[in-house]
């Protein structure tokens, strides 16, 4: 795996489509900060919880000016599928298939062993400069809760995270 994105660093460009089969670009979020929320599999208890998470939490992040979206290797059809059994409707959920995994890679993310991605959450500010970055155990389900206080803050534009 490719040393993962810094704080600090400007987040790759991104254009990938999403459950519904429209393109997501980065630059369509300007002004706005991001979470780039991956997960390695759809059909997954753990994505399922943190997906789902982010669903549940969607007023929350709109009113600290922040777009969601959940990135996996996943097919689009996967993804329309899975959103539809989970009942999410409003976050965008990315398949990052083909080229497999290049989403990922670019973030240094991309576990080429398994074929899939690490599970993080990569946060961007209103510039697509990284802000936070934090990869979780693969079974683990990221705390929401812990990236809603980070936003909440001041957060710093520079220096590595610390627990708030």
């Amino acid at each position: 795996m490719a040393e993962m994105i810094r704080i600090g660093e400007q987040g790759p460009e991104l254009s990938i489509k999403d459950q519904h089969g429209d393109e997501f670009h980065l630059s369509d979020a300007a002004g706005k900060r991001v979470l780039l929320s991956f997960h390695p599999l759809a059909w997954t208890p753990p994505c399922a919880a943190q997906m789902s998470a982010l669903e549940a939490h969607l007023d929350d992040l709109r009113s600290l000016d922040t777009i969601a979206v959940g990135i996996s290797i996943d097919s689009v059809q996967s993804k329309i599928a899975w959103a539809r059994s989970l009942g999410i409707r409003d976050t965008r959920l990315l398949a990052d298939f083909w080229p497999h995994g290049e989403v990922a890679t670019r973030y240094g993310l991309f576990r080429e062993k398994n074929g899939f991605s690490e599970r993080a959450n990569i946060v961007l500010d209103e510039d697509r400069t990284v802000i936070f970055a934090k990869i979780y155990p693969i079974h683990d389900v990221p705390d929401i809760e812990e990236v809603l206080r980070f936003i909440g803050h001041e957060a710093p534009r520079t220096g590595e995270f610390t627990e708030i």
